[in-house]
């Protein structure tokens, strides 16, 4: 756990070492740039994105035999 030390933009961790605030929040952080994306799946959420003004790179990505699990074990054998 952190610790507040008396300069608002440094904290402290349980052994006492100096974590800047950057470091501490970095929620903050993501929140304060650009997001950059990558999507895997589904294009309409790259699509929508890049509508934004989001940098976004899509990945054409699909479960292995067309998600058909009997047919990917089988696969996944004779591959071996």
């Amino acid at each position: 756990m952190s610790q507040s030390t008396q300069n608002s933009t440094q904290s402290t961790d349980a052994k006492g070492t100096t974590i800047p605030a950057s470091a501490s929040r970095p929620a903050a952080s993501l929140l304060a740039n650009s997001p950059q994306v990558v999507n895997v799946g589904v294009p309409g959420f790259a699509d929508e994105l890049a509508a934004q003004g989001v940098s976004v790179v899509q990945v054409d990505w699909r479960p292995p035999a067309g998600g058909d699990a009997r047919l990917a074990k089988i696969l996944s054998i004779v591959g071996t």
